[in-house]
């Protein structure tokens, strides 16, 4: 089956799923909270998350229906992620309609992510158990140090690779490490097994963190539902501006650094900022790390012996070939 499809019908089916987990707390929850959660939820999304816990179980064996259950919940912490990320950004958008905060209000969005935070440890305690929960929230964890580290360097404009890469881990690929660990706990995987998906994981979320900094200033925003340059609007010290800051000769480095310092030149200085990071190689060198990081993810992902298993480990390949030739 061609993997569009495939995600489609996976997410169709996480869809669903949580469809009837917030009827049942409809029963019992605050009608405005429900209504707040579905908005958050059902705006758009590649559920990518969930995907990888789903794979991953059946890459270790798992035909239990309940793993859908089990995977719902990293789409409810990165819902939760994402509406209190646009309460630190002052974001008035996402995905092309208001946010959470936007639509809402500044308490109302803070509370319908803490909810979807707590939910989301519920599940996993409830379904995967005390391993699952430990893993989950160690990601949970990471989630905020690596917010904590991007405010601490907004402050400045000297970020290294390393640094950069620090937070990328901590903000994204530590959680969708743990989607890909949790799915093969619940799959039976043994702790080797489940130790590799999350080291595939790992390494794929950073290659998507990678394509996204490409994206922002090279894709087109009908398709990826932000504006070009919002990582430059924002301030945002992204792969691609690291790289051509470190080969940049003095002149054009400190043309590059008074740009990100005042807001009022990142918003008219877009075709600049291109020019330069595209001068140094910044966007093909980050599309090589991004590749390097799919061949580690790849060099991690589990051979097992089982016809479904050989099939889960085809469709997360295609998965990585999918993340680097992504276009939203």
């Amino acid at each position: 089956m061609e993997l569009k499809k495939l995600i489609f019908e996976e997410a169709a089916k996480i869809d669903e799923v949580m469809r009837l987990d917030l009827d049942e707390l409809a029963a019992e929850l605050d009608p405005l909270l429900i209504e707040i959660l579905n908005y958050g939820l059902f705006s758009g999304g590649k559920r990518i998350r969930p995907f990888l816990t789903t794979s991953a179980g059946r890459l270790c064996g798992c035909t239990d229906e309940g793993i859908y259950r089990l995977a719902t919940s990293f789409e409810y912490l990165h819902a939760a992620t994402l509406i209190h990320d646009d309460i630190i950004d002052n974001a008035s958008e996402r995905r092309g309609a208001a946010s959470v905060v936007s639509q809402y209000g500044l308490a109302e969005a803070i509370l319908a992510g803490d909810f979807l935070h707590a939910h989301s440890m519920q599940l996993v305690s409830r379904i995967g158990g005390p391993q699952a929960l430990t893993a989950f929230c160690r990601a949970t964890m990471a989630i905020v140090d690596g917010e904590f580290r991007q405010l601490r360097n907004a402050a400045g404009f000297e970020q290294s690779e390393t640094e950069y890469f620090t937070v990328v881990k901590g903000k994204t690929a530590l959680l969708i490490g743990a989607a890909c660990e949790i799915g093969g706990m619940y799959g039976g995987g043994d702790d080797g097994i489940c130790s590799a998906l999350q080291i595939f994981g790992i390494n794929l979320g950073c290659a998507f963190q990678i394509i996204d900094d490409l994206l922002d200033y090279q894709g087109d925003s009908d398709k990826t539902g932000k504006a070009t340059g919002n990582d430059l609007a924002e301030g945002k010290m992204t792969l691609p501006v690291i790289i051509a800051l470190q080969r940049a000769d003095e002149q054009d480095r400190q043309a590059l650094l008074a740009i990100f310092a005042d807001p009022e030149a990142r918003a008219r200085s877009l075709a600049d900022v291109f020019g330069l990071i595209k001068r140094y190689q910044g966007f093909s060198s980050a599309r090589e790390k991004a590749e390097e990081l799919i061949d580690k993810a790849l060099a991690a992902l589990p051979v097992m012996e089982s016809q479904d298993a050989l099939k889960e480990r085809v469709i997360l390949k295609d998965l990585c070939t999918y993340v680097l030739n992504r276009d939203k």
